[in-house]
């Protein structure tokens, strides 16, 4: 392994640790000595690396460093151009538009020999099929879900059944013909899955959800994967089978 690959390698091993970690790990990680990985941290330092701690009580890496020209292997270019170009044809505009550019800013600081491999990358993304069109802003649901804010909807079922709801946004799924928000709905007091499309309005509320939503993305899944195992109707997965024609709100 050549000194720029190692120091690239202690920072990704940095970047997988939120709390410190002790050097002796970091070193035994590296496959190096203690010396050589504290000259490496100051290496990274001078760079510009927000690297804090020093030895004996660990290392960590603080948000927002900006990378180095990036070291990417043809596999991993060619998956990061595929997943780009998938996202830019199969979601909404504001999200495809964020993929165009992410991908031109990595092109931007790869090396030479690596920005051909990925500008000349013969992946491609079929064209997707007709999907229900969404009458409200998909990048407002997002920013709820990020903010942890709660949404009030309009919703009408599939029965045509127009009801306002207060839901808990946790998720926001991307299918090939319809998008599935997934939430706990206060009416129901229980997880429910919602279309997009049927979605005539929206409101970001100015209240949080009242508990972490790490915890009730943790609850979902559980709840989900419970009901795969067994087979108790889904208002998702009834929709997935269904390619999406029917849910029960």
């Amino acid at each position: 392994m050549s000194r720029t690959e190692r120091l690239f390698t202690l920072l990704q091993a940095l970047r997988q640790h939120r709390f410190p970690v002790a050097g002796a790990t970091l070193a035994e990680a590296l496959g190096v000595s203690l010396r050589t990985l504290y000259r490496d941290i100051a290496t990274l330092q001078a760079q510009g690396a927000n690297i804090e701690g020093e030895p004996g009580l660990g290392y960590v890496l603080r948000p927002g460093f900006m990378l180095p020209p990036l070291m990417f292997s043809a596999e991993e270019i060619e998956a990061l151009v595929l997943g780009s170009r998938w996202v830019a044809k199969r979601t909404d505009t504001p999200l495809a538009n964020a993929a165009k550019q992410a991908l031109a800013k990595i092109s931007a600081v790869l090396p030479q020999e690596l920005r051909h491999t990925l500008d000349s990358s013969s992946l491609i993304v079929g064209t997707p099929s007709l999907a229900a069109s969404d009458a409200v802003d998909l990048s407002i649901i997002r920013q709820a879900i990020r903010g942890e804010y709660k949404l009030g909807i309009d919703y009408c079922d599939v029965q045509g059944n127009a009801t306002q709801r207060t839901i808990w946004p946790l998720a926001l799924g991307y299918f090939d013909h319809v998008r599935m928000l997934a939430g706990w709905c206060e009416a129901r007091q229980a997880f429910r899955h919602f279309r997009t499309d049927r979605i005539s309005a929206l409101l970001v509320t100015k209240d949080r959800y009242p508990r972490r939503k790490q915890d009730l993305l943790n609850e979902w899944r559980a709840c989900d994967a419970y009901q795969r195992a067994n087979k108790i109707p889904n208002d998702n997965q009834a929709a997935v089978n269904k390619t999406m024609a029917a849910d029960r709100n």
